[in-house]
This record gives C-alpha cells, sequence and structure tokens, in this order.
C-alpha cells in the first residue's frame, strides 16, 4: 500500500526502511560424506548455525541474510563447550523490530539446537539506540518464555520462521 505517509504494510504500519539494501544469499552449503554419516561424530560449527537462520525479516519480503542482518562472521560456535552466539544488526539505528528479530533468532536456534548448548543471542555493538535494553531482554529467560506464551506473539515469530519467503 502506499499512502502519502509513505509506503505502508499491509497491517497498516508504517515502515521504518522502506528501501533497504539487499544482499546476495550464500547459497547452499555441499555437505562432505562424514558430515552425512550418522556414525561419525560432526561438530556444530558456525556454518551450520548460519544455515539455520533462514529467517524472515518481518517488515519485508526478503530473509535476515538478504538484508544483512545475520553474517556466517557474527556467528561463533563452540561445540565442546555447547556455547552459540549470534551478533545481528539491524538495518537501521532505531529499527523496533530489534527485539522480535533477536527473539525470532533465538527460538529458530531453540528449537534446531540440543538442549545442551547455551545460546546468546545480542545485537552487533553499536549498531542500534537501545542496544543495551534489547540485549537484556534476549538474555533474560524469564522474559523469553513470557514472551512466548504471548499467542499474538508467538504467532508473529513464528510467521518470521516459516518458510514462505525463503
Amino acid at each position: 500500500l502506499v499512502s502519502s505517509g509513505g509506503l505502508k504494510m499491509s497491517g497498516g504500519t508504517r515502515l521504518e526502511n522502506a528501501n533497504p539494501v539487499i544482499f546476495q544469499r550464500s547459497g547452499e552449503r555441499l555437505l562432505t560424506a562424514s558430515e552425512e554419516d550418522e556414525d561419525v561424530h560432526d561438530p556444530i560449527d558456525d556454518r551450520e548455525i548460519f544455515d539455520i537462520l533462514s529467517i524472515n525479516d518481518p517488515e519485508h519480503p526478503l530473509s535476515l541474510e538478504e538484508l544483512n542482518v545475520v553474517e556466517q562472521v557474527r556467528v561463533k560456535v563452540n561445540d565442546a563447550e555447547s556455547t552459540v552466539g549470534v551478533e545481528f544488526t539491524p538495518t537501521i539505528p532505531h529499527c523496533s523490530m530489534a527485539t522480535l528479530i533477536g527473539l525470532s533468532i533465538k527460538v529458530k536456534l531453540l528449537r534446531s539446537l540440543p538442549d545442551r548448548f547455551k545460546i546468546d543471542v545480542h545485537i552487533t555493538p553499536g549498531t542500534h539506540a537501545s542496544e543495551e535494553a534489547v540485549n537484556k531482554q534476549l538474555a533474560d529467560k524469564e522474559r523469553v518464555a513470557a514472551a512466548l506464551e504471548n499467542s499474538s506473539l508467538l504467532e508473529v515469530v513464528n510467521q518470521c520462521l516459516s518458510t514462505r519467503n525463503i
């Protein structure tokens, strides 16, 4: 929809970043024979986590990768210590969707990884006006759990995680 106020999403709210820069997707990763062999221990690596993060942007019919919100270089995995860290970079410093994007990343990893993993999702330092507040929310297990009990919010997260656009 276009109105005198600029581009609008289907829900009638105004797009914050109406003309984002779009980046090329990295393409499919070729699996090695040892990765496909179920009897061989295959540690989880940065690329595997990055591949899991095929997530739709909440405002655009694009993936977070296409908007450069998630990049493989900002994914850190230590399989031996069962830790995964993901930094994400909102497209604009005042992005009101930053918490939703971080929550979507966290939920996708929680649903995809074994329970042994400690997952840390946070904003790339210096890229968002409310970075500290958003990071605090994403690190708080109780707040994340409470957010996912909100059926409206869970529906939006599930839309971000659906494969409809990707």
